[in-house]
């Protein structure tokens, strides 16, 4: 998803050769390989968006993949950059680096302030290590090695998985498939309560190609659309779009995770950039991009 994105970004950049390889045709926890491809390539900026993700399901479940497969992405893409001369790099992390119970909303400086939420805490050591392993690069070496923490993002291309993807993708495709199906009711995980911020993916896009172009930027920023919503309301609005029109009732036997993940974006906001995507709009994209995608035989499940 974020990847397809800055393809779509930087294919208007003028004067950009974009240097592109799929999952198969590179392994990005294979250290032999990641370096092969740098000495081969030698590109000018590398933006390293790669991961292993998913929701808390996934997270639960999975720890011990979460962990090491996104260390080895880490760890092998940024080592190679610098072995290799690449003169700027940019690192996607993720809201989660932050601490559970952070004061919100979540400034850059909250990390490492406290513990993490334990539902996606593999996930989140591993992103931690790659914001440190920027910024550390940058120190020793002069590099001009930096990180953004993007908020929760959805938009085209996304994982739809009944039981691995993310709230907002998982939502699409349950009310998508109730509606289809006539079904009365539909059950979500936990109360409605907690609060979530939610990024399009082309907005993301926008805002890496806006911090390539800063000459001194931070070690790490936070990028976010600064306001949030209700899982609830959230449920409420993809149920609107998704047109469904049967009964929504929560589960409170399932996790609901952190209590609210808001990020605090005014450090971006002051160098000059903001999301431009409303929340409903991007849902009906969205949903628009699933429908295409599910005809297209394409959507990611």
């Amino acid at each position: 998803m974020v990847g397809s994105a800055l393809v779509r970004r930087f294919e208007r950049e003028p004067g950009v050769t974009l240097v592109l390889r799929t999952r198969r045709e590179l392994d990005l926890t294979n250290q032999a390989a990641v370096d092969a491809f740098y000495a081969e390539q030698k590109p000018d900026v590398a933006i390293i968006a790669a991961a292993k993700v998913g929701g808390i399901h996934a997270n639960h479940t999975y720890p011990a993949e979460f962990i090491y497969s996104n260390l080895a992405v880490a760890a092998n893409a940024i080592h190679a950059a610098w072995q290799h001369g690449t003169r700027r790099l940019l690192f996607l992390g993720s809201s989660c680096i932050y601490p559970k119970l952070a004061s919100q909303p979540m400034s850059e400086d909250a990390l490492l302030a406290s513990a993490l939420e334990p539902t996606n805490e593999a996930y989140a050591i591993a992103k931690i290590a790659g914001l440190k392993l920027c910024q550390y690069y940058r120190k020793q070496y002069g590099v001009l090695f930096h990180s953004a923490m993007p908020t929760n993002l959805y938009g085209p291309h996304d994982n739809y998985h009944p039981q691995n993807s993310h709230v907002l993708p998982a939502l699409i495709r349950r009310f998508h498939e109730a509606g289809e199906a006539g079904a009365p009711e539909v059950v979500a995980w936990g109360t409605g309560a907690p609060r979530r911020e939610f990024l399009h993916v082309d907005d993301l896009a926008d805002a890496c190609a806006f911090l390539l172009r800063l000459e001194n930027p931070p070690d790490w920023i936070n990028v976010g659309a600064g306001t949030d919503v209700t899982i609830r309301e959230l449920t409420e609005a993809v149920a609107s779009v998704t047109n469904y029109r049967g009964k929504i009732s929560w589960d409170p036997s399932k996790p609901d995770g952190t209590p609210r993940k808001l990020l605090d974006v005014s450090r971006l906001a002051a160098l000059g950039w903001r999301a431009h995507t409303p929340l409903r709009e991007g849902i009906e994209r969205t949903y628009a991009s699933f429908l295409a995608e599910k005809r297209a035989g394409t959507l990611r499940e």
